[in-house]
């Protein structure tokens, strides 16, 4: 059916191996420098991570964000997060950790309410929720080691399907994508909240499902094709699925753009980040996940390395009289 869409292509894709791998080395240092400093908290991070304080507010009448802004900011809080309520004459507010200073009645929750009663003396706080550096620190070890393991799953999980060179080169093109992803959130300093995570994760998943369709179809042409150059079996089977991979990835693609533009706010940075990972995924299974796997052919035949070793003995034993 999709050969009706898309005809059937020729790309050397192989060919091009050292451009990609050129590209993708430079998004991978990007990405581990982007870890190491989230890991260290020198990033934009979310209040999950840092501490800080969430309020929803209620006011018996209209109040612009700017005034709201405005009165916080007067307090000597800074870096806050504002949002309208749609419906209602509410307010969404998120400050990261502040230095209250050593009273210890006086919090970051009291002074966002001190300053907001002087816009209107008839507010109510809807809901409140702080969270420590403490927490948030263990908020964000756990995020990182969540991304880890899921990954090393998605290793396994490939290597007993497959072989374990496919498993390595899935791990290493799902761990190249979520680092791309993560060294272009730090850079554009978007702040890394847990659906940033969320996304990070959905990544893993997908990028490995994208990477699963062309490995299936090298497999089936290695059965059918044992002795084909393993470099003209690649271009050969990613050609074969790469209508398939591509209107895949515009119609999550598509998706993503919608909940980019009409999601809001909370939904912005997720979609954004997802939907680069998902460009960078599909890229990935084509120009890492499979040139990787040249890398361990066997001589020219089809045949990986293993396979090659071993039937070798048995040609020997067929060839004695």
């Amino acid at each position: 059916m999709f050969q009706i869409i898309w005809k059937e292509t020729h790309i050397d894709f192989m060919g091009k191996r050292f451009i990609a791998f050129t590209l993708s080395g430079l998004l991978v240092l990007a990405g581990i420098f982007a870890f190491i400093q989230i890991s260290l908290g020198n990033a934009n991070l979310g209040i999950e991570f840092v501490g800080g304080t969430a309020m929803q507010i209620s006011f018996s009448k209209p109040v612009p964000l700017d005034q709201a802004r405005g009165a916080i900011r007067g307090t000597g809080i800074t870096g806050e997060e504002l949002q309208n309520i749609e419906g209602k004459n509410a307010i969404f507010v998120r400050v990261k950790r502040v230095d209250i200073g050593t009273n210890p009645e006086e919090t970051a929750e009291k002074r966002i309410t001190d300053a907001l009663r002087k816009l209107d003396d008839k507010l109510t706080i809807d809901s409140s929720e702080s969270i420590g550096p403490t927490i948030g620190k263990e908020l964000r070890d756990k995020a990182i080691l969540a991304i880890i393991f899921a990954t090393l799953g998605l290793l396994i999980y490939i290597a007993i399907r497959f072989d374990y060179k496919f498993g390595i080169a899935a791990a290493i093109a799902t761990f190249h994508d979520v680092l791309a992803v993560l060294g272009v959130v730090y850079i554009l300093n978007i702040e890394i909240t847990l659906f940033i995570i969320t996304a990070l994760l959905t990544l893993a998943g997908y990028s490995l499902t994208d990477t699963v369709v062309v490995f299936d179809r090298i497999r089936e042409n290695l059965r059918k094709n044992p002795r084909m150059p393993f470099m003209d079996l690649l271009n050969a089977s990613i050609n074969q699925v790469l209508s398939r991979t591509i209107i895949t990835s515009l119609t999550v693609l598509l998706v993503l753009v919608a909940l980019f533009f009409f999601g809001g706010t909370v939904l912005h940075d997720f979609s954004f980040a997802l939907g680069f990972g998902v460009i960078v995924g599909t890229y990935s299974s084509i120009f890492v996940a499979s040139p990787l796997l040249l890398i361990w052919r066997g001589g020219g035949s089809g045949k990986l390395i293993g396979q090659v070793k071993r039937e070798q003995p048995t040609a020997a034993a067929t060839s004695k009289p």
